[in-house]
C-alpha cells in the first residue's frame, strides 16, 4: 500500500482522535494543576426596623459572585502544581495512619479516594476470572449441545449484556429492596428477614453479582466464535492419544483461545475500573463508591454553585493511570506475541 493511500485511510480517524481524545486530555491534565475558583466581591446592604422615631438601621456586608456580561459568575485560575494531587491522595494522613495509634488500615479507607481505590479495585479484580470463567464455561457447553438449542441459547444468555447498565442494575436492587420479591422470598423459607441495602458488603456482593451477569455474556460470545476456529483435527489427535477434557482443555482449547482472553481482559478491566453505573442504580453512594462516582461528585455544584473542577480532572487522571497500570501486563504480553509471530 502506498504512503499517500495509507494516510488518506488514517487521516479521518487520527483527526477525529485528536479532537475528541487527545486535546481534551490535555485539557483535563492542564486543569488538574489550576484552582479554578469564582470571583466574589463584597456589597454592602442596609437593613432598617419599622417605625419612624425609633427606626434602628444596622449594616451587612455580603460577598456576591462577580458576574459577565451575560450574566455568568467569572472565574479565575492559578497555577499550583501538585496541590490539587495532594487535596486527594492526603500523604499526610496516610503517613499519621501507619503511625502509633493512628488507626492504620481503617483510617486510610476513612478518605474518600482510598475508599473509592479500595472498591474499585475489588470489583475490578473479583469479576474478572468470574467473567472469563463463566463466559468460557458458557462457550464449551453451547459447542456440546444439539444445533437445533444453539439459537434460543445464544439469545437467552445475551439478553443480560442487551438490558442497559443502569436499568438492570435498577431492576436487581428492587428484586431485594425492602419488601422485594427475592427479599420476601428468603423471608419466607428462612424465616429471616434480610436487609441487603442495610450493610455495605451485602450491596457489593449484589453490585458484584450484576457486572458478572450482565458482563459474562459478551465473554461468552467471543469465546464461542472462538471455539468455531479451533483445529478439529488437532482435538482429534489428542483424544486418540488418549487425552481427557481437561487436558484438551488446558493444552488444546485454551492457548487456541488466549488471544481471545486478553482481548476480553483488556475490554473488562477498561469498563469495570470505570464502574458507575452499578453506584447509581444500587444507591449505595453511603456504603460503598467508586473512582468514576468520585470525579462525578467533585462536578456537584455545592451551596454556593461552585464546582471541584480542578479536583474532578486530578481525579480523573489518576483514575487514567490506574487503568494504565491495570492494563500494562496484557499490553506487554500482547506486544511479546506479536513480536513472535513476526
Amino acid at each position: 500500500m502506498r504512503s499517500r493511500t495509507f494516510l488518506a485511510f488514517v487521516a479521518p480517524s487520527v483527526a477525529l482522535m485528536t479532537i475528541f481524545i487527545a486535546v481534551p486530555l490535555v485539557v483535563v491534565l492542564l486543569q488538574s494543576f489550576e484552582l479554578r475558583q469564582q470571583v466574589f466581591h463584597q456589597v454592602k446592604t442596609q437593613t432598617c426596623t419599622p417605625g419612624f422615631a425609633g427606626q434602628v438601621c444596622t449594616d451587612d456586608i455580603k460577598n456576591l459572585p462577580v458576574l459577565d456580561e451575560q450574566g455568568r459568575p467569572v472565574e479565575e485560575s492559578h497555577f499550583v502544581g501538585f496541590d490539587i494531587y495532594r487535596t486527594i491522595l492526603s500523604p499526610t494522613a496516610v503517613v499519621d495512619a501507619f503511625k502509633q495509634g493512628g488507626g492504620g488500615l481503617a483510617a486510610i479507607l476513612n478518605i474518600d479516594f482510598y475508599r473509592a481505590l479500595r472498591f474499585t479495585l475489588t470489583f475490578t479484580l473479583v469479576t474478572l476470572p468470574l467473567v472469563i470463567g463463566i463466559g468460557l464455561a458458557l462457550a464449551i457447553a453451547l459447542e456440546n449441545t444439539l444445533k437445533s438449542l444453539r439459537g434460543p441459547l445464544i439469545f437467552s444468555s445475551l439478553l443480560p449484556f442487551i438490558i442497559t447498565p443502569v436499568i438492570g442494575a435498577l431492576s436487581i436492587r428492587w428484586l431485594f429492596v425492602g419488601d422485594g420479591i427475592m427479599t420476601s422470598l428468603i423471608d419466607k423459607l428462612t424465616g429471616v428477614h434480610i436487609a441487603m441495602f442495610a450493610h455495605g458488603w451485602t450491596i457489593e456482593i449484589l453490585m458484584l453479582f450484576y457486572r458478572v451477569w450482565s458482563s459474562a455474556p459478551f465473554a461468552f460470545i467471543i469465546f464461542y466464535a472462538g471455539l468455531q476456529t479451533v483445529d478439529r483435527d488437532t482435538l482429534e489427535s489428542a483424544i486418540v492419544d488418549g487425552a481427557s477434557r481437561v487436558e484438551r482443555l488446558r493444552y488444546v482449547i485454551i492457548p487456541h483461545l488466549m488471544p481471545l482472553i486478553v482481548f476480553v481482559a483488556l475490554i473488562h478491566l477498561m469498563d469495570a475500573y470505570r464502574v458507575f453505573d452499578e453506584i447509581v442504580g444500587f444507591s449505595s453512594q453511603g456504603y460503598r463508591i467508586s473512582l468514576q462516582w468520585l470525579t462525578y461528585d467533585f462536578l456537584i455544584p455545592d451551596n454556593s454553585g461552585n464546582r471541584s473542577v480542578s479536583r474532578a480532572a486530578a481525579s480523573s487522571m489518576l483514575t487514567m493511570v490506574g487503568i494504565l497500570v491495570m492494563l500494562l501486563p496484557l499490553l506487554r504480553r500482547t506486544w511479546r506475541d506479536h513480536r513472535k509471530a513476526r
